[in-house]
C-alpha cells in the first residue's frame, strides 16, 4: 500500500520559515517526479515545485527564491523548505508523487498539512 506522510507544517509568523517534509512507503521515489501543492482556504489546489527524478526543479512565481524543493533518494523522502512566509502562503500543502511507464501513469497524494502564517 502506496503512503505519503507530509509532516511539518503549524502556526508561524510572517517572515518566518518551516520545512516540510513527506515521508513515501510503498514505493521508490527514485523513479518518480515528486511535488508540493497547496490549497488555500476557498481556492483551488496548485502546484507550489516539482522535482523530478533528475533533480530538475520548478517554481511557482509565487514562491521562486523563497521555497526550495529537495529529496533524498536514501530516505524516500522529500522537502520543502520554506523561507520568508507570508500570510498568503497560509494553505493546506499536500506531497504527489507521479511515474509514468507505457501507458501507465501512476499518481499518488498525501492527505496534506496545515501551513498558517498569521501574526
Amino acid at each position: 500500500q502506496v503512503q505519503l506522510v507530509e509532516s511539518g507544517g503549524g502556526l508561524v509568523q510572517p517572515g518566518g520559515s518551516l520545512r516540510l517534509s513527506c515521508a513515501a512507503s510503498g514505493l521508490v521515489i527514485s523513479g518518480y517526479t515528486m511535488a508540493w501543492y497547496r490549497q488555500p482556504p476557498g481556492k483551488q489546489r496548485e502546484l507550489v515545485a516539482r522535482i523530478t527524478s533528475g533533480r530538475s526543479t520548478n517554481y511557482a512565481d509565487s514562491v521562486e527564491g523563497r521555497f526550495t524543493i529537495s529529496r533524498d533518494n536514501a530516505k524516500n523522502t522529500v522537502y520543502l523548505q520554506m523561507d520568508s512566509l507570508k500570510p498568503e502562503d497560509t494553505a493546506v500543502y499536500y506531497c504527489n508523487a507521479v511515474h509514468s511507464v507505457a501507458l501507465t501513469t501512476y499518481n499518488y497524494w498525501g492527505q496534506g498539512t496545515q501551513v498558517t502564517v498569521s501574526s
